[in-house]
């Protein structure tokens, strides 16, 4: 015998908005997570090279602005499944289903991990990137070597008194930083992944109408 009870009992439960909501929050959290350690990561190493060669610290920020941008992914995810859950009506009947409540809970997770392992990478490339771009520029070797060795890196006058207008320095430099750049570029693609499958996600509904 077929149970005319089915669709509204199981498939709309009173906890399935409790689902959903968990996604909003596991999205907005873990994605804030993710910008968080990235920021962390590389503002400390930004303005630890800054002391030795203040005039890098503009053009190194690049990975605390596509950490910070992490965050905005997780947002406006979060935004879109905030308004996808549908309220009781006035019979007290729950109209949004278990099946929209996982949908929404996955893409939450998809796009807040995609942004916590994202932003970690993004810090510590960013961390060890800065600084080795740094010390390329101060002319600071990390391991005390010979005098020969140490005449393999360049030396970068902190005045304009060479009149040189190059904020990188010698070429070996600049290799350091597009390095860093691409590394960083791949790394912010992981968030980017995460939010176009979330956003695939959460379209997917079934209401209980």
């Amino acid at each position: 015998m077929v149970d005319d009870t089915l669709p509204g009992s199981s498939l709309c439960p009173s906890w399935a908005t409790g689902v959903g909501y968990m996604g909003v929050a596991a999205c907005v959290v873990l994605s804030n997570f993710g910008s968080a350690w990235g920021t962390w990561k590389s503002g400390v190493s930004l303005v630890h090279t800054g002391i030795r060669h203040p005039k890098s610290v503009m053009k190194n920020v690049i990975p605390i602005v596509m950490a910070g941008v992490i965050g905005i992914y997780g947002l406006i995810v979060a935004v879109i499944l905030g308004q996808s859950i549908s309220t009781p009506n006035n019979d007290r009947e729950n109209t949004y289903s278990i099946y929209t409540g996982m949908a929404h809970l996955s893409a939450g997770l998809c796009c807040g991990l995609s942004g916590l392992v994202a932003g970690g990478c993004i810090g510590i490339v960013g961390d060890y990137g800065v600084r080795c771009v740094g010390y390329r520029a101060s002319s600071v070797t990390i391991i005390p070597t010979s005098v020969a060795e140490a005449d393999g890196y360049s030396s970068i006058p902190d005045s304009d008194a060479d009149g040189g207008d190059d904020v990188s320095g010698s070429d070996d430099q600049n290799k350091l930083f597009v390095a860093m750049l691409i590394m960083l570029i791949f790394s912010e693609a992981l968030a980017l992944y995460g939010l176009i499958i979330a956003l695939i996600v959460s379209q997917h509904e079934y209401s209980c109408k």
